[in-house]
């Protein structure tokens, strides 16, 4: 069995010391970099954008994940690859040319993402399912982190898990908002492949033992 691959959200780092939080993670058993881009519009945040990632890139040999939490996301696909995005998931409830985007991203090389919010029903996903290399599902309602858990993505998880397996689709189910050490281990037990983590990781006495914890469930 795979272990659970671990994505720290750098929404909850110092971002006035962000290339020591960088650092730390380079050395933890940290995975990929969650990327939290939001736009104020599709969510009443606003976040990093390129040039961070950009910069957080030449320090780091790991992954970007990027979740993209704008309006119009097929105007960033390129900027997203040329910024050194791995992932870059979008939102379904923004894209109705869904499979567009989606041949796009993986055109410039990026793997492919979908995220759903928590009341955005997975059925959305059926006749793209296949072609999708990941599936995020929040379990917070996005925006802003340190938000509580919303228990319905259980079950949730669990029919999507479902719907992977009988399909033949490869993707992954990550799941961000509300991850700790209660919540990660019920998260896997459902079927959940990545586990998108901020502040629990972040506000720890010691980030990489947590990182290290949350690695070893499952």
């Amino acid at each position: 069995m795979q272990k659970v691959i671990i994505s720290p959200s750098l929404l909850s780092a110092d971002f006035a010391n962000l290339g020591k939080d960088v650092d730390m993670l380079n050395k933890s058993e940290a995975d990929w970099l969650h990327f939290d881009v939001m736009d104020g519009v599709f969510v009443p945040n606003i976040s990093f954008g390129f040039p961070i990632m950009k910069a957080v890139k030449k320090i780091s040999g790991k992954p970007i994940d990027a979740h993209f939490m704008i309006v119009h996301p097929e105007n960033y696909v390129g900027l997203a690859a040329e910024a050194g995005a791995a992932i870059m998931t979008i939102h379904q409830e923004v894209a109705p040319h869904l499979n567009r985007i989606v041949q796009d991203i993986h055109s410039k090389g990026m793997k492919a993402g979908v995220a759903l919010n928590p009341s955005t029903p997975i059925i959305t996903l059926e006749d793209i399912i296949c072609d999708l290399d990941l599936v995020l599902l929040m379990s917070v309602n996005p925006g802003f982190g340190g938000q509580k858990f919303i228990e319905n993505i259980i079950p949730k998880a669990i029919r999507l898990k479902q719907m992977i397996k009988e399909s033949g689709s490869k993707a992954l189910i990550e799941v961000d908002g509300g991850v700790n050490n209660i919540t990660a281990p019920r998260l896997v037990k459902a079927g959940v492949d990545v586990l998108v983590s901020g502040s629990y990781i972040f506000k720890a006495e010691n980030p990489e033992l947590v990182i290290k914890e949350l690695k070893s469930i499952g």
